[in-house]
């Protein structure tokens, strides 16, 4: 009983230290991780776990794409 209480402890540990961009990327990563954990098995918290760290890599990655954008255009390197 106390691994899935620990584990639930770290996701919100996880999502509570980032920013709102991350927090978002974690939130639906979790959503997403525990309902495919649960159906795999019944493992719902851990993959509420994995799919907020995922959530969150994916959401930073997007916004490093949308700054890259953004100065690309700012110095005029997007008009055609």
């Amino acid at each position: 009983m106390k691994a899935p209480l620990l584990a639930v402890a770290a996701a919100l540990l996880i999502c509570g230290a980032t920013s709102a961009a991350n927090a978002k990327g974690c939130i639906k990563g979790a959503v997403v991780g525990g309902v495919a954990g649960h159906y795999a098995g019944h493992h719902g918290v851990l993959g509420a776990a994995a799919g907020c760290i995922y959530g969150r890599h994916h959401a930073k990655e997007q916004e490093r794409q949308r700054q890259q954008q953004q100065q690309s255009q700012v110095n005029g390197q997007g008009k055609l």
